[in-house]
């Protein structure tokens, strides 16, 4: 279940208490993700899989590392493992093109699905597994491997997008499954006035200018598509998970605020511009706060560092 942040309280919370505002945000996120962790314990006798699928831009990464810590500090064994590292090299075989002629990044076909459930089955049968490397700079697999084996006890996290696709279950390999987003929108006047979808779009937006090497403009030329991807092959999945995590802040437009305006000023004219557009004034309205009081074990620094 989303929650619903509100605009006033919002810029209220942030003008007279910054520091305490963030804590006690942080405090909520921690919360909901310590229940997730007793869930997946709970579950981890049926099956050591876990598999942790969410939008772009929704902190799987930052998840799937907390929920593994956490984890870890009940006294389970937890191995994070991302589905990147399943992708198949890139070819004209293996990659189809979507109507505009491009690669499609999106379709879950560009995973190695069997090599994925083969492991699944041999990790649940306490066998060690070479788990493969994708090589971004050359979009190809890499030639090296690390094992994996789950001892006892232990789980294995798989992060992706895909991840709750009913593909990698296929073969009666069983799993715990977690949707994880910034599913809250703020509201102002009874109305939405600042979209959780904006909310993670802002997010990539800051991570991909300061640490992919993609520009605002790439961006958002991709986040069409991206949309259309999240529309077709998460979406539809998220009721078969057995946990869901909203991963907004409430302090977040108040503290991405001034990063993120920048990057969002001068759009393009590209497909979904005029919805793009709407979200810099809206952002321009929240009190700002700045990044230094943001708590290094916030799940935002996966975001802007």
């Amino acid at each position: 279940m989303s929650l619903s942040f509100e605009f006033d309280e919002i810029n209220r919370r942030a003008a007279a208490d910054p520091r305490g505002f963030l804590a006690e945000c942080d405090a909520q996120l921690y919360t909901r993700l310590a229940m997730a962790t007793a869930r997946i314990a709970e579950r981890s006798a049926e099956s050591p899989i876990v598999l942790l699928a969410g939008p772009s831009g929704s902190g799987k990464t930052t998840t799937a590392n907390k929920l593994a810590e956490g984890l870890r500090m009940i006294g389970i064994g937890a191995h994070v493992i991302s589905m990147d590292d399943y992708y198949l090299t890139v070819t004209e075989e293996t990659h189809k093109r979507d109507e505009n002629g491009n690669l499609d990044y999106e379709t879950p076909d560009i995973l190695d699905l069997p090599l994925m459930r083969a492991h699944f089955k041999e990790l649940e049968k306490g066998r060690e597994v070479p788990v493969p490397r994708f090589d971004f700079t050359r979009q190809a697999r890499s030639e090296t491997t690390h094992p994996l084996r789950l001892r006892r006890g232990e789980v294995a996290v798989f992060e992706g997008i895909h991840a709750l696709n009913p593909a990698l279950l296929d073969g009666g390999v069983h799993a715990t499954r977690v949707y994880v987003s910034a599913r809250s929108n703020v509201r102002r006047d009874g109305s939405i006035y600042f979209k959780g979808t904006w909310l993670r779009l802002t997010r990539r937006t800051i991570r991909d200018e300061n640490f992919r090497g993609a520009s605002a403009a790439l961006t958002f030329s991709l986040w069409a598509g991206v949309r259309r991807g999240e529309k077709k092959y998460i979406s539809p999945y998220k009721g078969l998970a057995d946990i869901i995590i909203d991963t907004a802040l409430n302090y977040e437009p108040c503290l991405l605020r001034d990063t993120a305006l920048p990057l969002l000023r001068g759009v393009p004219d590209v497909e979904r511009a005029a919805e793009i557009r709407e979200i810099a004034p809206k952002l321009e309205s929240f009190t700002p706060l700045p990044l230094d009081y943001l708590s290094q074990k916030s799940l935002l620094r996966e975001f802007v560092g």
